[in-house]
């Protein structure tokens, strides 16, 4: 991600990339250009959209069609107020035309990456495009997609439906989903999945067994600010990493933060809690083979007294839950309740490590 060394190294290699792409003119031989087609491809593949890969269809007749061949996808649409001057898409609908005679023109026939983001723009996702975007997920399928992400707009509840036949299929490895329904009326089978993020979205118990059972060899499971359920069951021996970051139940009308959620992963060995929790209680009911756990969250709600209460409770429970993992991260967010609970006297483990951090994001994989 963009706050880890590895995402400023990767961003500096596209920028200087782009700038040497930028340099080459028209019909002029370049060593670039000598370069064979798989190594070429390897480039444009690396670079953060692909309007900037079909751009360099302009630089000479080799590059002409290049860019159809590419096996990274990435469509990302942007408000019309923040890329005015930047030659972006402006409407849902210019956006939505873009990417149809993309694909029109596109000859490959695997996919490495397909990527759909318009949760960068300001107007919420259209239901009339419904269709066109299940398409689009239809086409990344039959070129054996092996990392997909789906971003969307969304202010209040998710509206994007996804259709039944993206749940059962073998060639998804990496699965990013933002604001989105997922309702599958059986079985979901995803043989191949190892990494996993739902985000902003409701999901229930009964959704998240199918999830977890049909997907045999998942590694990484990341929760961001999902809702709807009460407890999180990971039983399954392959899931290695949890990841949740964030609560808030939009469905909770009075705000009264009654909400207690339990997480039960006796076979994860990583466990990161990070961001704005509006609960009453996380409660880690068996972690037991946990070896690291980062601790970034923030607990809100309550008036000041109550919520000092509750924050210092459920802060020392982590810290006690957690004296058998060789290394407990302890944030920035969570300072003020550690200041408070040392005044009280209470000892901390030795296994912890207090950082001045917002979220240590090399515990956390990237969606790209």
């Amino acid at each position: 991600m963009e706050a880890t060394e590895e995402g400023e190294k990767h961003t500096k290699i596209v920028r200087s990339r782009i700038e040497l792409l930028d340099s080459i003119d028209e019909g002029e031989e370049d060593r670039i250009s000598a370069l064979p087609d798989c190594v070429l491809l390897e480039i444009l593949s690396r670079l953060p959209n692909t309007k900037y890969a079909i751009r360099t269809g302009t630089l000479s007749k080799k590059w002409k069609h290049l860019w159809t061949s590419v096996p990274t996808l990435i469509f990302t649409h942007y408000d019309y107020s923040l890329t005015q001057s930047r030659g972006n898409y402006y409407s849902n609908s210019d956006f939505v035309s873009f990417v149809e005679k993309t694909l029109s023109q596109c000859r490959q026939t695997k996919l490495k990456k397909f990527k759909v983001d318009t949760s960068h723009s300001f107007t919420s996702y259209d239901v009339q495009y419904q269709l066109q975007f299940n398409n689009w997920i239809r086409y990344a399928m039959s070129c054996n997609v092996e990392e997909l992400s789906m971003k969307f707009s969304c202010f209040e509840e998710a509206e994007f439906l996804l259709d039944q036949f993206f749940f059962i299929t073998p060639c998804f490895t990496h699965l990013t989903l933002e604001s989105c329904i997922l309702n599958p009326t059986g079985a979901i089978s995803w043989k191949n999945l190892r990494y996993l993020r739902i985000a902003y979205m409701k999901i229930d118990e009964d959704l998240m067994e199918n999830v977890l059972s049909g997907s045999p060899l998942l590694e990484t499971l990341v929760l961001d600010h999902c809702y709807g359920f009460r407890r999180i069951d990971i039983t399954s021996k392959s899931v290695k990493k949890l990841v949740f970051s964030g609560y808030n139940d939009p469905e909770d009308e009075y705000d009264d933060l009654a909400d207690i959620i339990e997480i039960n992963a006796p076979n994860i060995l990583s466990l990161t809690i990070d961001d704005a929790l509006l609960l009453w209680k996380l409660l880690l009911v068996n972690v037991s083979s946990l070896v690291k756990a980062s601790l970034y969250y923030e607990k809100l709600g309550h008036d000041e007294t109550t919520r000092n209460e509750s924050q210092e409770e459920m802060l020392k429970g982590f810290i006690l839950n957690l004296r058998h993992v060789k290394e407990l991260k302890i944030g920035y967010f969570c300072s003020e309740v550690v200041s408070r609970l040392e005044d009280k006297g209470f000892v901390f483990p030795s296994n912890i490590k207090f950082t001045g951090d917002t979220c240590d994001w090399s515990d956390c994989d990237s969606d790209w």
